[in-house]
C-alpha cells in the first residue's frame, strides 16, 4: 500500500476499525432532519466517537470547523430521490477536488446488479486509478441492488465487496445480510475491511444489535447515516455504536454507556 494511502486511512479509523457517518444525503433527499444544522450534527457525532464524517465536496467548508479533528471523506457521485432513477449515480467531483477541499479519503457508490452497473464499474475503476496517483484512499459503497436482486443475500453482497477489491478500492461498504453467520461469508469474500450500511432508522436496540451482529461476523466497522444523523440524540447513538466497534461492548453495555434505554 502506498504510504500516503496508509497515512490517510489512519485519519478515518481507529486501530483499523471504522465508525463513519455519511451525511451526503442532502443531495439525495434534501435538507432532511439532522442536515439543516449539519454543523451541529457533525460536532455531535464526532464528540460521540465517529472516526470520520462524509459529505459532498461543497459541504467541506461546513465540515472542517466542526469535526473535532476527526477524518473527512468526500463523496464523488450522486443521484436524487426525485430524479428519473435513483440508482443512476453520476460523478460529482474528482480526487483532485477532494484534495483541495481537505479530504482524507474519497468514496463512490456502485449498485452491483443494476442497469447502471457497467458505467459505474468503469467510473469506479477510473476513480481508483486517479486516487492511487494522488495517494488517496477509496471507500467503495458497493451495494447488491437492481432488478431481481435480494439486497441482503450474502452471495450477492459477497460479489459486491469482491468487485470493489478487484477494482482497486481500499475499504468497502455494503448492506447487512441480517445476521453474523451469513455476514461472515461477505467478509471472507474480500481482503478489504468491510463496513456495513445502516439504512433507514430503526429503534436504538435494532441499530446496536445490527452493529453487534456485523462485528461478530467479522466486519471492520460501520458507515451509518440516517440511523445516526436523524436520531434525536446523534451523539448518544454514535457513542453506543462506537462502544461496540471500538470497545467490543455488548448491546446492553453499549446502550447503557450512551445513556439510552436498554429495555427490549
Amino acid at each position: 500500500m502506498e504510504p500516503g494511502i496508509a497515512a490517510r486511512l489512519e485519519r478515518i479509523a481507529t486501530g483499523g476499525r471504522y465508525v463513519i457517518v455519511p451525511m451526503d444525503h442532502g443531495i439525495t433527499m434534501g435538507a432532511v432532519k439532522g442536515l439543516k444544522d449539519i454543523e451541529g450534527t457533525i460536532d455531535a457525532v464526532t464528540r460521540g466517537g465517529a472516526d470520520a464524517v462524509l459529505t459532498q465536496k461543497g459541504i467541506a467548508r461546513r465540515v472542517h470547523p466542526n469535526k473535532n479533528d476527526k477524518g473527512f471523506i468526500a463523496h464523488l457521485n450522486a443521484s436524487t430521490t426525485i430524479g428519473p432513477d435513483e440508482e443512476d449515480k453520476r460523478r460529482t467531483g474528482t480526487v483532485e477536488e477532494a484534495v483541495r477541499v481537505g479530504a482524507d479519503a474519497v468514496s463512490f457508490h456502485i449498485n452491483v446488479g443494476s442497469d447502471h452497473e457497467p458505467d459505474q464499474i468503469a467510473d469506479l475503476a477510473a476513480l481508483t486509478s486517479e486516487a492511487t496517483r494522488l495517494g488517496m484512499p477509496v471507500l467503495a459503497m458497493a451495494y447488491a441492488r437492481g432488478p431481481g436482486v435480494d439486497e441482503s443475500d450474502p452471495e450477492a453482497l459477497g460479489h459486491a465487496v469482491r468487485l470493489a477489491e478487484e477494482l482497486g478500492a481500499d475499504v468497502v461498504k455494503t448492506g447487512y445480510s441480517g445476521d453474523g453467520d451469513t455476514f461472515q461469508h461477505v467478509v471472507e469474500s474480500t481482503r478489504l475491511p468491510v463496513v456495513i450500511a445502516g439504512g433507514s432508522r430503526g429503534t436504538d436496540r435494532d441499530t446496536v444489535e445490527m452493529v453487534r451482529g456485523a462485528m461478530d461476523g467479522g466486519a471492520a466497522g460501520v458507515s451509518m447515516g440516517r440511523s445516526i444523523f436523524q436520531h434525536d440524540d446523534p451523539e448518544a447513538i454514535t457513542r453506543a455504536v462506537s462502544a461496540i466497534v471500538h470497545d467490543d461492548a455488548s448491546v446492553d453495555a453499549a446502550l447503557e454507556r450512551a445513556g439510552l434505554a436498554v429495555e427490549i
